[in-house]
């Protein structure tokens, strides 16, 4: 149950997943991550695999648990913010699926979805200086080209949280950070305020369970997109939500203002790669055990102590 104070009974490995099985579908989309198929009836197939990406780079070794962790994380958000907007989520359940699809490697790392229109904008939102947002800052005094206070330093805490989108760069480039007054002349003004508006809301509601299990969520990430159930297109989230690859989560004790906080999520990986002669293009170098067995934890703790829930449960109990 949501605030349990359960934890895991063991924390071994569960066994991994790279390669997706043969699912019997058309397979539409393989992403770094995840692997996306069409399920007929205007629904797709997500599979979360274990695999890992560094630099836009996919790395040999996969992390134990992750996928696993990236759809329990999902459809626990998916569930808390249902009242804030619908998401396009239909089942995690195996048994769901088209019966091709029901192998049980894929337990945990499935998720059935509605086929949604994606809005051309990354929905971020951010309430520290970190990231991309502190690089501009440091060069151009501003964050998505929009004007905030002077004299912040690296992890300072913004006097409330910030809208920031982003657009969706195509395969092999990267995504271009653009003001509010470039996402409403993508989208529409009005459509765009109804991205921001539900963007703080869920933000809001995340940072606030967040800092009750001793988190500071720093930024995330939310998808978007349109749906017509029968009453014109309706706005819903879609892909994953508050997840450690979609959002910079710091532990509360580890904030101080003018340092780095350790992320939970694949910063050990990005901190060691930064430590060997790699150019940062394929093929990616081999990482290290420690490395993989320190991120995976970080993936699994992450889980565990916002939700409140044990990822040994998943995904036989579920709320």
């Amino acid at each position: 149950m949501p605030g349990s104070d359960r934890v895991p009974a063991e924390r071994g490995f569960v066994s991994t997943l790279v390669e997706v099985p043969d699912v019997g579908l058309d397979l539409v989309h393989r992403g770094k991550v995840r692997d996306l198929f069409d399920a007929g009836n205007g629904r797709l197939l997500m599979v979360a695999s274990d695999r890992l990406s560094a630099f836009d780079v996919v790395m040999a070794e996969p992390v134990p648990d992750k996928g696993r962790v990236l759809t329990a994380m999902s459809q626990f958000w998916f569930d808390e913010l249902i009242d804030v907007t619908p998401n396009h989520l239909l089942s995690t359940n195996l048994a769901d699926l088209p019966e091709s699809a029901q192998h049980p490697s894929l337990a945990g790392r499935v998720m059935l979805c509605e086929r949604v229109e994606m809005i051309p904008i990354e929905c971020i939102v951010r309430a520290f200086v970190a990231g991309s947002a502190w690089k501009e800052y440091r060069s151009r005094g501003t964050i998505h080209s929009m004007a905030v206070p002077s004299g912040l330093t690296e992890a300072d805490r913004l006097g409330e949280p910030m809208f920031t989108p982003s657009t969706k760069a195509e395969v092999g480039h990267h995504d271009e950070n653009i003001s509010f007054d470039d996402a409403v002349a993508l989208i529409g003004g009005e459509l765009a305020e109804q991205a921001r508006s539900v963007s703080l809301e869920m933000f809001d509601r995340a940072s606030a369970r967040a800092e009750k299990a001793g988190f500071l969520l720093a930024d995330t990430k939310f998808e978007m997109g349109l749906v017509n159930r029968g009453d014109g297109p309706e706005l819903v989230i879609a892909d994953e939500v508050l997840t450690p690859d979609s959002s910079r989560f710091w532990l509360a004790e580890d904030w101080v203002p003018g340092s780095t906080p350790v992320g939970f999520d694949k910063q050990p990986v990005r901190d060691h790669l930064e430590t060997l002669d790699w150019d940062k293009t394929p093929p990616p170098p081999a990482l290290d055990p420690e490395v993989v067995a320190e991120t995976s934890r970080r993936y699994r703790d992450a889980y565990e102590r916002i939700t409140g829930l044990c990822l040994g449960d998943w995904p036989d109990v579920q709320e």
